[in-house]
Order: structure tokens, then sequence, then C-alpha cells
């Protein structure tokens, strides 16, 4: 019968094919992707001062806003980078060693989170600058924590948060570039004189 033959050849050039498209398709080699890496670039900094505070005054990335935080405080909030960098003034008044043990304390409660915590010494004799800029390497909630002092009259404390999961090589170029701010806010903070 005619149509059982035509329904074998037409199998028989199904399954040609078939083994034909798999002999192609096996003979192509696949290779894995190649790592991407992150490419971040964000704008050059450029600053303007800051003197709206009544004690102290320092120079601050355009990019970033400046809000009023509760008390003694004010945010540097970089919100492209869900960023905030969170700022607290105390003055000084016969407490230097209880504000210095928790600026200490403070990047310590992320230790378990931390790969290390490396310190940078900020000393500025002639705008009796002072101070200390911490770096939690690890997926810490903190990564930049800082204090300064002019261990008479002012002390302020410094820390940056993302608003987002903790994960520190996504937020690595962010945070370079942050640091950048921070220690250009260190270099050009200036105290004001106690009334």
């Amino acid at each position: 019968s005619n149509f059982t033959q035509d329904k074998i050849m037409g199998l028989k050039t199904y399954g040609y094919l078939l083994i034909t498209l798999t002999i192609i398709a096996c003979g192509e080699t696949t290779l894995p992707k190649p790592n991407g890496l992150l490419s971040l670039k964000y704008p050059k900094s450029t600053y303007q001062p800051y003197q709206k505070k009544a004690l102290y005054s320092f120079e601050y990335n355009q990019k970033a806003k400046i809000k009023r935080g509760a008390q003694q405080g004010d945010l540097i909030v970089y919100p492209n980078m869900k960023a905030t960098l969170y700022l607290s003034y105390v003055p000084v008044k016969n407490n230097l060693d209880s504000l210095l043990t928790d600026a200490y304390k403070l990047p310590s409660k992320h230790i378990s989170k931390a790969d290390e915590i490396p310190e940078r010494l900020f000393i500025n004799p002639e705008q009796r600058v002072y101070g200390t800029l911490f770096k939690v390497v690890g997926n810490a909630a903190s990564q930049l924590q800082f204090f300064l002092t002019d261990s008479i009259h002012h002390f302020m404390i410094g820390s940056l948060y993302f608003y987002s999961r903790p994960n520190y090589d996504s937020l690595l170029p962010a945070l370079d570039y942050i640091e950048k701010d921070v220690i250009h806010l260190m270099e050009t903070l200036e105290w004001k004189e106690k009334n």
C-alpha cells in the first residue's frame, strides 16, 4: 500500500533531518561567557561650601543634597546612589574620652560582617582638626565611618549607609566615589569659634 510506504518515507526523511540537525548543532563549540565587570562611572566631583552651621563649615559634592537631620546632625544624601552620609555633632564638655571610646566602638559593631577595618588617621593642626576614617571592608551595613575633633570644644561623627542589601563588591564603585568626598569633607572642615 502506497499510503504506508509514503508514511515510512516521511518518517525516514524526518529521522534523517533530525539526525543531521543534531550533528550540525553538536558540531558547534560553545564557549562560556566571559565574566562581566561592573563599570559604573560617576561624574567628577565638584564641591561647594556648606556654611549654614554656626559651629563648623566644610565642602561637599554638588551632586549630593544636604538635609537637616534630627538633633545636632546633618544628612548628606546621594539620591542616585541611594546612599546617605549621617553627620552628628556633639560639643565636648569634659567628655572627650567617652566620645572617642564611642567613636572607636562604632566600626566594631560591624566586625562580624567585616573582613577588615583599616583606619586612616587625619591631622590638620592649622585648622585644629584631628580624626580617623574607618573603612569597613565586607558586607556590613555601614562601609565608611569617621570622627573629627579639635579635642577641646567640637566633636563630629559620620557614618555612610546605602539603602540596599550590603554587597561590598557591588557597592565598591559608589563607595570609592563617596570615600573621596568624605576625605574632601575632612580636609576642608573648619571649626567656628564657640560663643
